[in-house]
């Protein structure tokens, strides 16, 4: 059977998002991620369904009042109980593949990022919601460790990554680039994948993840981080990778439509002082609109303004992620979008 990886800008019907436990990572900054979150699946709702997995059923209560409180329809919301570690959906979610028969979700085997936290429970959150009757398409497993913020693809079989992340020792060390390859080959219907080779954020836990570096926006453009201070430690490289990415071109010869972002200041750990990977590429595309990440920096407008330019159809909403920079991940990361198709039709079953 022939897949295919669908972009994130497919039509969808909703999106996934994790939320955080009472005495998880997020124990100290609670109230402000929740208010960030709520954010999120407010406007999220606008447009589209939100899925949204919860700790209990006190939780699930007191977010169903919120959520009413905002005027969100109930029919755009759906709070399923589930066991997590944390929050990162876009790791953990499931990958939305198309074939001859419809729709597939794939589960992949996720582990903390190469081993680096808990995640089992995490790793089983897929097979949860589907044991719940949320998806209307079916679930399969995959044994092949692999996270969605290291993938973009174009929806037409080519794939942006980088060599730091799915060749990294502690994912899959039995495999080589070839095998990688011939793998999101069979399983995701990759023709060709671009290997980033430079890029990364100080901060980062995630081996360089390419949502955090560089965006599909649509087969011919990209979106990426550009760094303009010399004096920064990342200077140099991202400025090799801008240069790969001026180098690569589409399937059909021609070069890529490239919107750089601004680079933010630095920002630091208020507690430790260590660095902060705040970045712009963490966008989230959905149903008319793009949600993006802002850091009350300076430069929040001048990528409000880049991705206006990248999405000139798609509305642009900034979400202040200062909250969720200190756990070391943005929007991004906090998502999964669920494409049409893979959530059941009308109301969300009762869990």
């Amino acid at each position: 059977m022939t897949y295919r990886l669908l972009p994130e800008w497919h039509p969808q019907d909703g999106v996934q998002l994790t939320w955080p436990r009472p005495d998880g990572d997020w124990a100290t900054l609670l109230p402000r991620i929740e208010a960030t979150l709520e954010l999120m699946a407010l406007a999220i709702s606008r447009k589209q369904k939100v899925l949204i997995s919860v700790p209990d059923d006190a939780t699930r209560q007191r977010l169903e009042k919120t959520f009413e409180a905002y005027r969100i329809p109930a029919e755009r919301l759906q709070l399923v109980v589930a066991e997590t570690d944390d929050t990162w959906a876009r790791d953990h979610g499931p990958l939305a593949v198309a074939h001859e028969d419809g729709l597939l979700l794939l589960d992949y085997t996720f582990t903390g990022w190469g081993g680096k936290f808990p995640a089992e429970r995490d790793n089983r959150l897929t097979g949860q919601l589907a044991k719940a009757g949320v998806f209307a398409c079916p679930v399969e497993r995959r044994e092949l460790i692999l996270e969605g913020g290291a993938l973009e693809t174009d929806g037409q079989g080519t794939l942006l990554t980088t060599e730091a992340c799915l060749l990294n020792l502690n994912r899959n060390p039995q495999l080589d680039r070839a095998a990688i390859e011939a793998r999101l080959g069979r399983e995701l219907g990759i023709q060709r994948v671009l290997w980033l080779s430079h890029g990364h954020l100080e901060g980062d836990d995630t081996d360089s993840h390419v949502d955090t570096l560089a965006r599909f926006c649509d087969p011919a453009t990209i979106a990426y981080v550009q760094c303009d201070d010399p004096d920064d430690a990342h200077y140099p490289g991202l400025k090799a990778m801008e240069a790969e990415l001026q180098a690569f071109r589409q399937a059909n010869g021609k070069p890529y439509r490239l919107i750089p972002l601004p680079w933010p200041q630095a920002c630091f750990d208020p507690e430790d002082g260590h660095r902060l990977p705040a970045t712009y590429a963490n966008f989230l595309i959905i149903n008319g609109a793009v949600l993006a990440p802002t850091y009350a920096d300076p430069a929040d407008f001048a990528a409000l303004k880049a991705l206006a330019r990248a999405f000139p159809e798609r509305d642009i909403i900034p979400i202040d992620c200062t909250s969720v920079i200190r756990q070391h991940g943005s929007l991004h990361c906090l998502t999964m979008q669920l494409p049409q198709g893979t959530l059941v039709e009308g109301p969300l079953p009762l869990t």
